[in-house]
């Protein structure tokens, strides 16, 4: 009963984060503002340690305990880019990623295409999901990946405006398209270097291709790490 109360009152409290960033976000319109010092967009590292595993998360619950279970298994880590609206529904699977030790990053809220949003429009999609992300984990989230890599000046100068690094990827194994694991398996290690960032998804193909990658890995003394530990 104890911690019924305790997670109603986070639950709560999260509401309320994001009710009030949402009011703010969209409160905050007029002519687009541009104060970016240059675009910083990374499509894959600058100062290489090892690859980064990327992955979009908005959906399959399930399939991020999966991932995270093989990842432990060779002692891997990995950034996942969390949608506010799916993160908001799953506190506990957000929690148990940043415990596990990997990278929590943005992936907006509502999965917008952000290359067709201004910069206040930008500023209110992003902003929520930081904050909502934030008080979740009590730490600070310093990435933001668009939905299908999707942005423009705009996207990037909000994000900038938000502390925020905007990521995208120098490979993509398409699996939300494509169900065959050896396809996967190809796109994600083929001619595979370090400072390489490999997008992914949740998806049922991808775990089980994620074992097969790990091991390639392994095998060709790459590792795994975070987005961060590789910039």
């Amino acid at each position: 009963m104890k911690n019924r109360v305790i997670s109603i009152v986070v639950n709560l409290v999260l509401c309320l984060v994001v009710g009030c960033v949402c009011i703010v976000g969209f409160g905050s319109g007029g002519a687009e503002q541009v104060a970016s010092n240059g675009e910083s967009v990374y499509y894959r590292a600058k100062n290489a340690c090892g690859v980064s595993l990327m992955f979009n998360v908005y959906e399959n619950t399930e399939n991020v305990y999966k991932i995270l279970d093989i990842l432990d298994e060779y002692s891997a880590k990995a950034t996942f880019f969390m949608g506010g609206c799916w993160a908001d529904d799953n506190i506990d699977c957000v929690r148990e990623v940043a415990f596990r030790g990997h990278e929590v990053g943005s992936h907006g809220y509502f999965h917008k295409d952000h290359s067709k949003l201004n910069y206040s429009q930008n500023l209110a999609e992003i902003r929520p999901s930081i904050k909502l992300l934030e008080a979740m984990l009590n730490r600070q989230i310093t990435l933001f990946a668009p939905p299908s890599g999707a942005y423009c000046t705009a996207t990037v100068t909000a994000a900038e405006a938000l502390n925020l690094k905007t990521i995208m990827w120098s490979r993509d194994t398409i699996d939300w398209r494509d169900s065959d694991v050896s396809l996967i398996y190809n796109r994600a290690t083929k001619n595979l270097s370090n400072g390489e960032f490999i997008l992914m998804h949740p998806k049922d193909v991808t775990v089980q291709a994620l074992p097969k990658i790990l091991e390639y890995m392994k095998n060709n003394s790459l590792t795994a790490v975070t987005v961060l530990q590789n910039l």
